[in-house]
């Protein structure tokens, strides 16, 4: 039988800089030697959406691995645990290869990490901005960003598959007075199917089905919608004075409320604060001309959070999801 070790342990919210707000995550920081029985069976009495274990990468130009759980599976890849993970790991000590550029390993492949700098900061005024600074200190919160991996299914999603997800939604996905407005597969590990509705307070006002019997496919939805008055914009007319969702707009302190849905353990949960989702969902929304980056997305208000997420779009089209990143709880756990 395997001795049981005392592991640093970190349990830190993502998506927030205020504690409690945000997306929690569970962190094992030195999880060498634990099998995945061990990893699975802790991740489950942790009962948080993931519990994340680090570990020596393999790849050679990883700077650290990571397996991430959730209480019934492993995925390989997710977003608040990306950001969160990359935290702890700087907090421990954690020096990248390269100055303010962090790459992770995980289950989709290598996912590569920056600092980003909160609105009014100068880059010089925040951490990680010199040689040999980390973006990340452990008595505050820290601004990191994830580039978006690839989407492994993009595409329309079928008649049928719009309607078991509206039913459980409980909207009318086709009749004349219809909320959806477009619908796409985005799937980057989680495989959400991403669903836009008119306006943010019809996102809000969603109160899906979540008894099992309401999703015997297993299906993971997201759901979007832009914080203004007037519908979201038809790409395909460029004479929509609506126009794109605009980031810089006074109106909201967001552009677009986000929930995120999911099966677990047979019924159906919602997530507070989603990095894999949004990170799908700026790739696809700016790309079918629904939004344009920089924009910000607000999800949890349904739960009694408060996350805010960055997205952000380099000239090469690569989205980049960024988000505060606060400790909450840090010590041993005897594994």
């Amino acid at each position: 039988m395997r001795r049981t070790l005392s592991r640093a342990f970190a349990e830190v919210d993502v998506f927030t800089s205020v504690p409690y707000m945000g997306n929690p995550l569970a962190v094992v920081a030195d999880a060498g030697g634990l099998t995945t029985d061990e990893m699975q069976r802790f991740a489950s009495w942790t009962n948080l959406s993931e519990t994340t274990f680090l570990l020596e990468p393999t790849a050679e130009d990883g700077d650290y691995r990571v397996r991430i759980f959730t209480p019934d599976r492993e995925l390989p890849f997710a977003g608040h645990p990306t950001l969160g993970t990359c935290k702890v790991w700087l907090d421990q000590g954690g020096v990248p290869r390269r100055p303010g550029v962090i790459v992770q390993e995980c289950g989709a492949g290598l996912v590569t990490i920056r600092s980003s700098h909160p609105p009014g900061d100068s880059p010089g005024n925040s951490p990680g901005s010199g040689p040999g600074d980390s973006p990340s200190n452990s008595s505050g919160s820290s601004r990191l960003a994830f580039a978006a991996p690839p989407l492994t299914r993009s595409g329309p999603v079928s008649a049928e598959d719009l309607a078991a997800a509206c039913a459980i939604l409980g909207i009318d996905p086709d009749g004349p007075d219809t909320p959806v407005v477009d619908s796409n597969w985005v799937e980057n590990g989680p495989p959400w199917m991403a669903v836009l509705l008119r306006s943010a307070d019809e996102v809000l006002a969603l109160s899906p089905d979540t008894s099992a019997a309401a999703n015997p496919r297993g299906l993971f939805i997201g759901v979007a919608g832009p914080h203004r008055p007037d519908s979201a914009p038809d790409p395909a007319n460029t004479d929509d004075p609506a126009g794109p969702a605009d980031p810089a707009s006074p109106a909201s302190p967001a552009d677009f409320e986000v929930r995120a849905f999911f099966p677990l353990r047979g019924a159906l949960a919602e997530d507070p604060v989603t990095g894999s989702l949004n990170a799908s969902l700026g790739q696809w929304l700016t790309a079918a001309g629904h939004a344009t980056a920089p924009y910000t997305a607000s999800q949890g208000a349904a739960l009694g959070r408060d996350g805010r997420v960055y997205i952000d779009q380099d000239p090469d089209g690569t989205i980049w999801v960024g988000g505060e990143v606060v400790t909450c709880i840090q010590g041993t756990v005897d594994l």
